[in-house]
This record gives structure tokens, C-alpha cells and sequence, in this order.
């Protein structure tokens, strides 16, 4: 018997619409899914890079005005993988038409527009709509998260999280979307440190409370994209240069609910670091030590007063690990494209009723009042800056 189709249209044609055009025709191959995920329709800017990246990605269709696509009968999801500008206006008319929403991180450029996207969100009940923090898919972070809930580690005492990337270490790499406040609504912080925040949040299953923070931009402006040319970058002008107005570098304490002392570190100018996306978490019993550039494996320590006692690798590859036991034989490791494999699997079961939509956009609006606090808190010399109550993450 077919099962019934899920007809899906991603708005984006970047680097994200590329790995959730994978991720959506990936998943029914390792995973039994209650729903058949078609993608139908790519939606773009400019016409012609939306008819080749269409071609390129093998979708049926593409369009250039997504309130058309949107308003289709044959739609039924609505994939926003667009700069985060435009995530509010796209997730409201998708919501208010009864679609279902993936929407990439953060949810929005400020808080008060979280909130109406969550409202929204609450208020459309036969949608799901989910933000797109893909780390949580990953096997072995999934894994930290049942050992934390299991109660291996005991009270929770401290949160240590990095993310480090070095793509902008070179003053004169060109400028981009994700260097304008207007489109981006912060640098480093909502990019990735929005991941590492959601990740101690998810792990821990409370809300950061409170944070004292500091940022940092290094480079103030940078050379126009378009007068980029070249193997490496190699700029034509670099006198041709636009302003940098987002942070380069972000770092802060944070208290969280249960007690837990947390300090995270972000920057986008770590060299020779790519994608080192790190946590450790310590508790009165034990501690888990995660990083993503080694992300099959887990670090775990738990006392038991052995004379040999220490941290153990657990290769998060078994057939009885989170996620892992679809895909391939133990000890045959998963990379980043299979974390958006499993988030659309994950999103597919909640659109069926099958599980929970999560994170929903209430996880990701507690996401934005930290991002937002930590920004208030650096902009007043890191006074301490209490996180507003709402929903719990």
C-alpha cells in the first residue's frame, strides 16, 4: 500500500537547501517513515540561480515567489532555508495556511519576532513547525542526553561549550550575508553559538537563566563579494569593501536552572579550527567530553573508585545507539549530512503524530532570549543580564 505523500518546498538555494534536498530524499531509504517526503518545488531570488540550482538538485520545479508556492494546495511543507531576515514573514504566511514549517536556526533576528512566530505557531494547531537545530540529531550527543537523564553523571555542575570555526580569519575573505546585521541579526553568536546554547539546554533539559558576556569584531569591513575573484578568494579591489557589523567573537558565563555553571566560547576566527564544536559536561558522579570534528565518538567518566578509573571511548556506532542502527554495519561512521537525515526523519514522524515536534519554536524562542541577552549583557560592559522567563527548553 503507498503511503501518503508529504510534498515539500524548501525556500533557499545556498549551502543549507543543498544538504536538506539530501536529508529529505535520504531518509526514506534508512528509515521506515509513516510518510512518503516528495520533494516538489525549489524557490529562489534570482531566476536563473534557482532554474540551475533546481537542475543541479533535481527538483521537479522551482519558483521564484514563494507566497505563490505557499498558497498551493499540493504543498504541504514549507523548508525555510533563507537568512534569517526573512524567516518571520515566510513561517507567518506558511502557518497561517495551514502548512507545516522547518525553519533553519535561530528562529528569527530578535525576540519579539520569536514570539510571534511561536505564537503563531501554538495558535496552528493542525501544523508542525520545528526549528532546525541539527546538532541534536547527532548519535552521540543523543546518547549524552540519555546518560544526563538516566542520572550517570548526577547534580550537574558545570557546562563547558566551544564552537570554533576559521573561515574568517582572513581579513580580506569577502563579505557575505552572515556579516550584515540587517540580514543575519548577529555574527558568530546567532550562527553557531545558537547551537551550542540549544545543545547545553537540550543535554541538561533546563534554561539558561542567566549570562555575563563579551564580544569582539576583529575586522570591520571586507572586501565586496562581488569584486572577489579568483582561485582562493584573491580580491580584484580591496579598497571595494563593506562593513562588517556583526560580532566576530563571542564569549560568556551563563547560570542554568538546576544550578550548573556554564561558559561558552564562539568564534568564526579560531585558525586551523573548522568545525570544533565541543561540550563537556560535569556532574558530582561523572562527565561527558564531546567534539564534532571526532563526532562518532563519546568521552565518558563515571567514579566507581577503581585504582584504573578515567575517561572511556564509546564508539556511538552500535546498533542500539540513537539513530545509528539504521544506517551501516559498527565501527562504519556517520558524517555531518546524516544529523538533516535525521532531523527530517524526526520532522516526518512528528507531522505523522508518531512523536513530539521538537525542538518546536518555543525551544527556539528560549534559544533567542539567551542570544539576545548575551548581547545586551556585552553592550553593557557584561553586567550580569537575567534571561526573561517563558517557556522551558
Amino acid at each position: 500500500m503507498a503511503q501518503k505523500p508529504l510534498r515539500i518546498a524548501l525556500i533557499g538555494t545556498g549551502f543549507m537547501a543543498r544538504i536538506h534536498t539530501q536529508a529529505w530524499r535520504t531518509a526514506p531509504r534508512f528509515f521506515a517513515l509513516p510518510l512518503d517526503p516528495q520533494p516538489t518545488v525549489l524557490v529562489g531570488r534570482d531566476p536563473a540561480t534557482t532554474a540551475h540550482a533546481a537542475e543541479e538538485l533535481d527538483w521537479p520545479e522551482h519558483s521564484t515567489d514563494w507566497r505563490e508556492v505557499i498558497a498551493r494546495d499540493d504543498i504541504d511543507v514549507i523548508d525555510i532555508c533563507t537568512p534569517g531576515d526573512t524567516h518571520a514573514e515566510i513561517a507567518l504566511a506558511a502557518l497561517a495556511a495551514g502548512k507545516h514549517v522547518l525553519c533553519e536556526k535561530p528562529l528569527a533576528n530578535s525576540v519579539g519576532e520569536a514570539e510571534i512566530m511561536t505564537d503563531a505557531a501554538a495558535a496552528a494547531s493542525g501544523s508542525v513547525a520545528v526549528c532546525g537545530f541539527s546538532y541534536r540529531r547527532t548519535p552521540a550527543l543523543a546518547l549524552a542526553r540519555e546518560l544526563i537523564a538516566a542520572g550517570r553523571l548526577g547534580t550537574i555542575r558545570h557546562v563547558r561549550a566551544q564552537y570554533l570555526q576559521d573561515w574568517l580569519r582572513d581579513a580580506d575573505a569577502p563579505h557575505t550575508w552572515r556579516l550584515d546585521r540587517e540580514k543575519a541579526g548577529s555574527g558568530t553568536l546567532g550562527d553557531i553559538g545558537a547551537h551550542s546554547i540549544d545543545t547545553a539546554q537540550w543535554l541538561l533539559g533546563e534554561p539558561i537563566v542567566d549570562v555575563s558576556a563579551t564580544t569582539q569584531t576583529f575586522v570591520t569591513s571586507r572586501p565586496r563579494r562581488s569584486a572577489v575573484t579568483g582561485l582562493g578568494g584573491v580580491a580584484a579591489d580591496l579598497d571595494d569593501r563593506l562593513p562588517v557589523t556583526v560580532d566576530d567573537a563571542v564569549a560568556f558565563t551563563a547560570h542554568f536552572a538546576g544550578g550548573a555553571l556554564g561558559v561558552f566560547e564562539a568564534t568564526r576566527m579560531a585558525t586551523g579550527r573548522r568545525n570544533a564544536n565541543r561540550i563537556e559536561i560535569n556532574g558530582e558522579k561523572g562527565s561527558i567530553a564531546f567534539d564534532f570534528e571526532r563526532m562518532n565518538e563519546l568521552e565518558v567518566y563515571e567514579t566507581t573508585g577503581d585504582t584504573a578509573e578515567g575517561f572511556r571511548r564509546v564508539q556511538v556506532t552500535e546498533a542500539d545507539h540513537p539513530y545509528a542502527g539504521a544506517w551501516w554495519p559498527a565501527g562504519h561512521g556517520l558524517g555531518y549530512e546524516h544529523l538533516f537525515t535525521h532531523q527530517a526523519v524526526e520532522f516526518i514522524r512528528a507531522v505523522a503524530g508518531e512523536t513530539p515536534a521538537s525542538p518546536d519554536f518555543a525551544e527556539a524562542l528560549q534559544v533567542q532570549r539567551v542570544l539576545a541577552a548575551v548581547e545586551s549583557s556585552a553592550a553593557n560592559d557584561s553586567i550580569r543580564t537575567r534571561i526573561p522567563e517563558g517557556e522551558p527548553a
